[in-house]
This record gives structure tokens, sequence and C-alpha cells, in this order.
């Protein structure tokens, strides 16, 4: 008899790309609430993923939130229509302090009906095919087939999980500390009118129906765009205590109305922050993401403000 041959698990399909990346987002949420101190440390526990230990809340809550945010952000990623994902922290005070961004803008755009149909991934170093007799790449009737890299083996995207959560659990110490009693939540920005699916229609296609779990984000949250027309910005999605935020602002119908006089728009206030930290960057195949961390503009305030509520507590019944 013929052994069989093991292969080993692959990314071979646009679902088995949005599988690792739900699972990773659901690694990454409990490992930053863990570092920036949201919740106290001594309610996580230690675990191992990707060959790598790190902390999982035990909160029967709180997991359950993460568990239902990531699968709508998921049922998202699977239409197509999300380029980036974020973990917003807040001040007591609501103002967004920290944004911990991945982009997944570089993940493959397909039409809706074919997330389980088998990625062809254009070979980057492979010179183009030509219609030389000695060519070894298929021909149809548009001409040769660009070559294409096998598909990429999930030990390699694990690896650079590995590597990132390592970045992540040193990357306190090169951010300013957060002040006390901080919440999150978790949004998900869309693509812009410019990304289409192969078949023609618009990717960035809004989550606001009157049943969805999305609701819109605050204008400070959405992205400008010229001219001031309605974004294909953030939206929210309200799961629990903590909001998620995702899906776009008015699906991008009409152009906003004229503002009264004096009135300076909000739009995009608190994206981009002061100071911009950089993760890493991630490529196995088709699975393609940067992450980095903005530091919210009025994070210094916030924790000076916390810092004279402390000194006043203290000094109560003077």
């Amino acid at each position: 008899m013929v052994p069989s041959t093991v292969h080993p698990p692959v990314l071979d399909t646009y679902q088995a790309v949005v599988a690792e990346f739900s699972e990773f987002l659901t690694v990454a949420v409990h490992t930053i609430l863990y570092e920036r101190d949201i919740y106290p440390r001594t309610s996580f526990l230690s675990a191992r993923k990707y060959n790598y230990p790190v902390r999982q809340n035990r909160h029967p809550r709180v997991c359950k939130w993460i568990q239902d945010a990531v699968a709508a952000v998921e049922a998202e990623l699977l239409k197509g229509t999300i380029s980036r994902t974020s973990l917003i922290i807040f001040s007591p005070t609501s103002t967004p302090l920290e944004r911990f961004v991945f982009s997944t803008a570089h993940f493959p755009i397909i039409p809706r009906n074919e997330a389980l149909t088998t990625l062809e991934v254009p070979d980057p170093d492979a010179p183009l095919p030509n219609a030389a007799p000695t060519t070894t790449t298929t021909t149809t009737t548009d001409g040769p087939s660009p070559p294409t890299l096998p598909p990429a083996p999930l030990i390699n995207l694990h690896s650079q999980f590995r590597a990132l959560f390592a970045r992540l659990s040193t990357l306190t110490s090169s951010l300013s500390p957060l002040p006390p009693n901080c919440t999150f939540t978790l949004a998900i920005e869309l693509h812009d009118r410019s990304v289409r699916r192969p078949d023609g229609d618009f990717a960035g296609q809004a989550p606001l129906s009157s049943n969805s779990a999305w609701i819109a984000a605050e204008p400070g949250l959405q992205p400008r765009e010229a001219g001031e027309e309605v974004t294909e910005g953030s939206s929210s999605h309200g799961l629990g205590s903590s909001t998620e935020e995702g899906g776009s602002a008015g699906e991008g119908k009409g152009k906003e109305r004229a503002s009264p006089a004096g009135y300076v728009s909000q739009k995009g206030k608190y994206l981009g922050g002061q100071r911009t930290v950089p993760v890493r960057s991630v490529e196995a195949g088709p699975f393609v993401m940067e992450v980095w961390v903005e530091e919210g503009r009025g994070k210094a305030e916030a924790v000076r403000e916390a810092q004279r509520e402390r000194e006043l507590v203290l000094g109560g019944g003077d």
C-alpha cells in the first residue's frame, strides 16, 4: 500500500481567510483588554493559542460580548464590506483615547456567493506569461493566465500571529497610561465608493437596516470625504455596555445639508490621533493585514482629569 500524504491546512478560500481573522480578533481583543488594564488582571486566565501564551477574560458576560461582537464582524467580512476593524478605548466621559486598528483592506474582494471558491493568488515575483511556445502556463481565449502561488499553509500565518502577540504584550511601554474606569468598543469601517466587486457591485454597503445589530458611530469617528458627502465610515453595534461600531453612516445616500453659520463639522475629529504606533504587518497568501495603534488627542487631558478627581477624593472632607 502507498502511504497517504497528509497535507497541512492551507488558506485556499475566502471563508478560510475570514475564519482565521475572526479567531485572531477574538484573541487580540482579550489580549488588549488585559494589557491596557480595562478589567482587573486577576479576572484573566492564562491560556495558549498559536503555541503562544495569551490571556482570556473569565467573566461569562465579557466572553459572550466578545463572541457576539466578533461574530457580527465575521458576518460583514464574509460580505466583503469591511476595510478596517478597530478596538476603541474610551475615557469615563466617552472620549476616544486609543484605537487599535486591524486593516484588512487588502483582503480579496470576491462575489458574495464565492466564499468557498478556491482563491488564486498572483505570484508577484514571477515574470508575466507570454505567448511564446516555451511557456508552461495554460492559455485561454483571453491570453495566457498569470502565474499563481500555491495556497499559504496556516503554519506560516500562525507564526506571524505569535510575533504580533509578542509585540502587543510589550506595547504598553510605548503607550502612555490610561485613566481608570475606561470602556471599550469594537468598530468596523467600510470600503469607500471606489471599491467594487468583480460583478461591479459596490463593496461597502452599510449594514444599517432596521433589524441590524449595527448602529451609526458618532461623527468624530467617521472619516471625511471630499465634498462632505455622507461617508462609508464607522457605525456601531449595540451588543452590550461597550458598543461595537461598524457599517456606514447614512448608507452613502445624498449629501450633507449645509451647516449652520459658524458650525464646524466634527467628522474625523477622533481619527488619526496625535501619535500612531505601528504594531506589525501580516502577510500569508491572500491574508494581508496591517495593525497599528492611534493615541487620541484628549488622552493626556483625560489622565490629568482622573488625577485631579483622585486628589479631590483623597482630600475629601476639607
